[in-house]
């Protein structure tokens, strides 16, 4: 089956400690990109996008106390078109069965995934990000697609 990405996207915003700085620059840089679209965070990297940046952000927990496993309950309800989630390889992550989760509901709903600033630009300069983009989902989901807005 193929679900409709819109033009304007939900874009998922995750970063671990180490790595919101990297989400903060990145998201300077691409501002103008962001600002066209619909932003969801967890805790305190969608404060720190808010409020340093001035980008609209629904935010969401932090990823430990559940902020993850929101924005994953968002990619199954077909509410994510897009994650970009600047993980840290070189900590280990108290919460990791929660961010395997999410990136497995990620794969599992084909939805476009950035773990790195250079992943990242590429998504979000593609011709695609702007347009519309028919996706494949799981079979037996129609029920929880979105259908584009008139």
């Amino acid at each position: 089956m193929h679900a409709p990405l819109p033009p304007r996207k939900t874009i998922a915003l995750v970063a671990h400690d180490n790595m919101k700085r990297d989400m903060a620059e990145w998201a300077e840089f691409n501002h103008a990109v962001l600002a066209r679209h619909r932003l969801v965070a967890t805790g305190t990297t969608g404060t720190i996008l808010q409020h340093e940046l001035g980008l609209r952000v629904h935010r969401l927990q932090s990823g430990p106390m559940g902020g993850d496993q929101q924005i994953g309950a968002l990619i199954a309800e077909s509410g994510v078109d897009m994650l970009v989630f600047f993980w840290d390889p070189l900590q280990p992550q108290p919460h990791d069965p929660d961010v395997k989760a999410l990136l497995r509901l990620a794969a599992v709903w084909n939805i476009p995934v950035a773990s790195t600033r250079a992943t990242a630009d590429f998504l979000i300069s593609s011709p695609l990000m702007d347009g519309a983009y028919e996706r494949q989902v799981p079979d037996g989901v129609e029920h929880l697609v979105r259908s584009p807005a008139p």
